[in-house]
C-alpha cells in the first residue's frame, strides 16, 4: 500500500525504488519481485527450518523471538538502500505496513512498546535522520502502539555491513546505553535481520536495565 498523494508528489512525482518507474514508491513488479516469507519458521531466529546447520543461529541470543515479513532478496536490498542511502523515508510506510499486515498474533498485541534500533549518531547526522526510528514511527501509525526512544549509541562508529559474522558478533563491537526506564515488553524495530548481532546487543541492554521480554521485528531477513 502506498502513502497517500501529496501536493510534493504532485510537483516531483515519486518512482519506484525498485526499477525506477514513475507513479509509486514500489511498483507492482517490483512487489511481487518481494521473497515474502512463509508461515513455517523458526520463531527465535526467524528463519524458515532448519534455520542452522548447527542449531538456531539465535539460540545465544537475548532477544525471546525475531520475525519479518520479506527475505533479503528480490527487490528488498534496493529498497533498503534506497531508504538508507537516498533518503526515500516514505519507503519506511511502504515497509511498516507490510510488518503490520502479517506480524503473527501477540507481537503487536497491546502492552507492546515499538524501540527502534539507534543508528550512531554521526551517520544519522550524514543521512538527516534515523531510519529505525522512521520505521517504527510508520509502525505505530499502523498498530497504535507507543514509541520509546530506549537506546543510544556510542564509542565510535562501526559499519555492520560487509563485516564477517566473526567480525559483527565480537564482544563490546557496538556500544549501546539505555536512556530511561526500558519498556517491560519491548520490541526492537530494524530494517534487516542479518546475523542478528546488533538485535542482540541491543536486547542484552534492555535486558540488563530491567525489560522482561524482548522481541525483534525487521522488514527484512537474510537468509
Amino acid at each position: 500500500m502506498s502513502p497517500p498523494t501529496t501536493l510534493l508528489d504532485l510537483v516531483v512525482p515519486p518512482v519506484c525504488a525498485g526499477c525506477g518507474a514513475g507513479g509509486q514508491d514500489l511498483c507492482a513488479s517490483c512487489r511481487r519481485a518481494l521473497v515474502f516469507l512463509g508461515p513455517r519458521r523458526c520463531p527465535r531466529c526467524g528463519l524458515p527450518p532448519p534455520c542452522g546447520p548447527r542449531g538456531c543461529p539465535a539460540a545465544r541470543q537475548a532477544f525471546d523471538s525475531a520475525w519479518a515479513p520479506v527475505a533479503y532478496a528480490g527487490a528488498a536490498p534496493a529498497l533498503v538502500v534506497a531508504l538508507k542511502g537516498h533518503a526515500r523515508v516514505r519507503l519506511a510506510g511502504v515497509m511498516a505496513a507490510q510488518i503490520a499486515a502479517g506480524a503473527p498474533a501477540g507481537l503487536l498485541a497491546p502492552g507492546a512498546v515499538l524501540v527502534p534500533v539507534p543508528c550512531h549518531p554521526s551517520r544519522r547526522r550524514a543521512r538527516g535522520f534515523d531510519q529505525s526510528a522512521r520505521l517504527a514511527a510508520a509502525l505505530a501509525r499502523r498498530t497504535g502502539l507507543p514509541v520509546a526512544r530506549a537506546l543510544a549509541r556510542g564509542g565510535a562508529p562501526v559499519r555492520q555491513a560487509g563485516a564477517s559474522r566473526t567480525e559483527r558478533t565480537a564482544a563490546g563491537r557496538l556500544e549501546l546505553r539505555v536512556r530511561g526506564r526500558p519498556p517491560a515488553r519491548a520490541v526492537l524495530v530494524d530494517d534487516v535481520h542479518t546475523t542478528g548481532a546488533t538485535l542482540d546487543a541491543c536486547a542484552r541492554a534492555l535486558r540488563a536495565a530491567g525489560a522482561r521480554h524482548v522481541a525483534a521485528v525487521t522488514w527484512a531477513r537474510a537468509l
